[in-house]
C-alpha cells in the first residue's frame, strides 16, 4: 500500500534527525512507498543532494522509500501546490490513502479536501495540537483557536477519520460537534527504548534542562525569571527560534550569564537526549502543547520533570511521584526547582518512576497502530 502525507515539517531538509525523521524510519516499514508534500524549502537549507529528495536510511532495506516534494512557491500558494502535485503523484503512483497534518491557517486541509474530491483518495486529518489550548500566549493564539473552532468541524465532515494525540484535544473537538466515533486517539509520542536507555551518559554539569523552540508559548522567559530566584542554579537551553536574541538579552539583564548556556538546535535525537541528561532535572513551562514529546523523552531518560498541565501531561504525570506540576509562574517554578535541587533521594526516586513511561509510549507499537488506522481508511 502507498501513503500520501501532507505535512508542514521541513526539518529533514535542514539536516535535523528529529522526531519526524525517526517517525518516518519506523512508519515506512508499513508501506510500499510514502510521498510527503511539504512547503517551500530555501536552497540554503537543503541538505539532500539526491534528485527527487529520496529518503532512505543507509544500509536499511526494510519497508518502502520516502520521497519529499517541497513546493517551489511561497505558503500563499501551498493549497494549490498540494492539489497540483498531489494529483500528479496519485495518477502516477495510485496512492491508497492520504493523511494531513492540520493547523492554522489550514492550507493543508484545503488542498487535501480538493485533492480527495478530484481523485477519490480518502484522507484523515491529524490534529496534534489546538493552538491556544488550554492557554493562549498572545492575540495570535487566541485568533488561531477561534479559527480552529470555525474550520476543523467542517474539515472533519469530509475526512474519513480524525487523529488526535491526547484526550484533551479529543474532548475539545467533540465539544465543537465532531462525532466521537470519527475521532481516534493515537499517540504520536514515539519513544525509542534503545536510544533513550543508553548507558553511556554525560557528566552532570547543569541543574535544569530546557528544550524547545524559542517562542513565547514555550515559557522560557518565565523559567529564566525563576532561575534568577534560585541561588547558583545552572541551566542548559536546547533549541532555537525567533526569541533567542531576546532570551539571551534577558539572561544578561538578570545577570545569569555564567549560569545559562544556549546550545541551539542539535542534529540528532541522540544529541538532544545526551544534552538533557547533563542536567539534574527537566523543566517544561509551555502554555499549550500536544504532548510535548520532549518532556516524555526526558522522563524516559530517567530525569525528574517539572511541567505545566498541558497536552498529555495530565494523563501521564502523578504529581510528586513521576513528576511535579507547576503553575508556570516564576515563584512556583523556583520553589519546585529548589525543592528538587536540595533533595537527591527524591530526584533519583522520581527519575526511576519517570523512566517507566517507556512502557506506555513504545515506538514500534504506537506507529503500527497509526499505520493500521490509516490503512482502514484506504480505498
Amino acid at each position: 500500500m502507498k501513503l500520501l502525507m501532507i505535512s508542514g515539517d521541513r526539518s529533514i531538509f535542514q539536516g535535523r534527525m528529529g522526531a519526524f525523521w525517526y517517525t518516518l524510519q519506523e512508519l515506512r516499514k508499513h508501506w510500499d512507498r510514502i510521498d510527503v508534500i511539504c512547503p517551500h524549502v530555501s536552497e540554503s537549507s537543503v541538505t539532500m543532494s539526491e534528485s527527487g529528495h529520496r529518503f532512505n536510511a543507509p544500509g536499511e532495506k526494510v519497508g518502502g522509500e520516502v520521497f519529499f516534494h517541497p513546493s517551489p512557491y511561497s505558503l500563499y500558494f501551498q493549497s494549490s501546490w498540494i492539489y497540483e502535485r498531489g494529483r500528479a503523484l496519485i495518477a502516477q503512483e495510485k496512492h491508497d490513502v492520504m493523511t494531513v497534518h492540520e493547523y492554522p491557517p489550514f492550507y493543508n486541509g484545503r488542498g487535501a479536501k480538493r485533492l480527495s474530491r478530484k481523485t477519490g483518495v480518502p484522507y484523515a486529518i491529524e490534529v496534534h495540537h489546538i493552538v491556544g489550548l488550554p492557554h493562549a500566549s498572545g492575540v495570535t493564539e487566541v485568533f488561531g483557536r477561534l479559527l480552529s473552532w470555525l474550520v476543523l468541524p467542517g474539515e472533519a465532515r469530509g475526512a474519513g477519520g480524525v487523529r488526535v494525540v491526547n484526550h484533551a484535544v479529543e474532548a475539545k473537538l467533540a465539544s465543537w460537534g465532531i462525532p466521537k466515533n470519527k475521532i481516534a486517539v493515537l499517540s504520536s509520542f514515539y519513544l525509542d527504548r534503545e536510544l533513550l536507555t543508553l548507558q553511556c551518559k554525560p557528566p552532570v554539569a547543569y541543574d535544569v534542562a530546557f528544550c524547545g523552540r524559542l517562542v513565547s508559548n514555550k515559557g522560557l522567559s518565565e523559567v529564566l525569571d525563576a532561575l534568577a530566584l534560585v541561588k547558583n542554579a545552572r541551566m542548559i537551553v536546547i533549541g532555537d527560534g525567533p526569541l533567542r536574541g531576546a532570551m539571551e538579552a534577558k539572561v544578561k539583564q538578570l545577570q545569569l550569564g555564567n549560569r545559562v548556556t544556549f546550545v541551539g538546535w542539535l542534529p540528532s535525537q541522540e544529541a538532544v537526549s545526551g544534552a538533557m541528561q547533563s542536567a539534574r532535572m527537566f523543566v517544561m513551562c509551555s502554555k499549550s502543547e500536544g504532548g510535548p514529546r520532549v518532556a516524555l523523552e526526558a522522563m524516559a531518560c530517567g530525569l525528574p520533570v517539572i511541567v505545566t498541565r498541558v497536552g498529555v501531561m495530565p494523563e501521564v504525570i502523578r504529581d510528586g511521584v513521576n513528576g511535579i506540576f507547576t503553575t508556570g509562574k516564576p515563584k512556583d517554578l523556583a520553589a519546585k526547582i529548589s525543592g528538587l535541587m536540595g533533595n537527591e533521594a527524591k530526584r533519583v526516586a522520581m527519575g526511576n518512576e519517570a523512566s517507566r513511561i517507556l512502557n506506555q509510549f513504545e515506538r514500534q507499537t504506537l506507529i503500527k497502530s497509526y499505520a493500521d488506522f490509516l490503512k482502514k481508511l484506504a480505498r
